[in-house]
């Protein structure tokens, strides 16, 4: 063999391996339920809903307390999560008088299987649960707020950007733009970003097919108009408090509101000892989806 081959057969073999470990990347390790609404006194529904590409979200309804239809808060969880891990918060919000929809993202808890998870995807799952409270009888579709955690609040960004018929959004430990985010990852993994990280990023944009500029929370807050509230640890040292403050610097009017509190990043998964801000953000959120605009 020339050494023009051996030299085509290695460049081959470091790109299939290349675009292997980046897929992989996309593909999150699932983690099972461990404990259910039930597990806090909660009566529920376990619904399956259809979304994108033919798959099939696994969520829970926990049914508001009084009168239905009622508001409703629709819960997605961080990147490689699941519903039961946002189940903590759930407690508060049933007594604030809402409804709560807690979803599997694609890849993730008890939902469908796809070729690769991304936040856009959790996004689009986010719509079509939309979609399917929109049928729901137990749930006002003028009276629904969006509550995400990490990619998953990046997600609600992204899609209450997009829509005129989102009430509330709350956004916990959002990172301001996913080049940011996964440059500290590449910096984790000592992967030197010139040229290695620069065409990792190239290479995931291909792949989600949109670009970071456009999805990330920097860009899409400006295009939220309904009350918004953001939420971030002084201690986060997964994504630091400081991205917080350049997505509410971008943002475009006074309904978006900043709050920095004394938590980590996965503090808002076990919220004991941050009960104050969670009783805050229900507060907030009972005033957005119960008062006029």
């Amino acid at each position: 063999m020339t050494v023009w081959a051996v030299t085509l057969a290695a460049t081959l073999a470091a790109l299939l391996g290349f675009r292997f470990a980046v897929r992989r990347g996309l593909a999150p390790k699932r983690v099972p339920h461990d404990r259910t609404p039930a597990d806090l006194g909660l009566a529920f529904d376990a619904v399956r809903i259809p979304t994108a590409r033919g798959r099939r979200l696994y969520a829970w309804f926990v049914p508001a307390a009084g009168a239905v239809p009622a508001p409703v808060a629709l819960v997605m969880h961080g990147w490689g999560g699941n519903a039961a891990m946002m189940l903590p918060l759930v407690p508060a919000l049933h007594a604030a008088g809402l409804a709560v929809l807690l979803i599997d993202a694609r890849c993730h808890g008890h939902s469908d299987e796809d070729d690769f998870a991304s936040l856009p995807r959790f996004a689009e799952d986010i719509d079509h649960a939309l979609a399917w409270l929109r049928h729901c009888p137990q749930a006002d579709a003028h009276r629904i707020a969006l509550v995400g955690h990490s990619v998953g609040a990046g997600a609600v960004l992204l899609a209450a950007s997009r829509r005129d018929d989102v009430a509330a959004v709350v956004s916990l430990a959002a990172f301001s733009h996913p080049v940011a985010m996964m440059r500290r990852l590449l910096a984790h993994k000592r992967v030197p970003y010139l040229p290695l990280g620069w065409l990792v990023l190239r290479y995931v944009e291909h792949v989600i097919g949109h670009r970071f500029d456009d999805i990330a929370p920097v860009t899409t807050i400006a295009a939220i108009r309904c009350p918004t509230l953001l939420v971030h640890g002084a201690q986060d040292t997964t994504v630091p408090a400081s991205e917080a403050r350049l997505i509410h610097a971008a943002r475009s009017g006074e309904h978006v509101r900043l709050r920095i509190i004394a938590a980590s990043h996965d503090d808002f998964g076990d919220p004991q000892d941050i009960a104050a801000e969670v009783a805050e953000m229900t507060g907030f959120l009972r005033k957005a989806l119960t008062e006029p605009a």
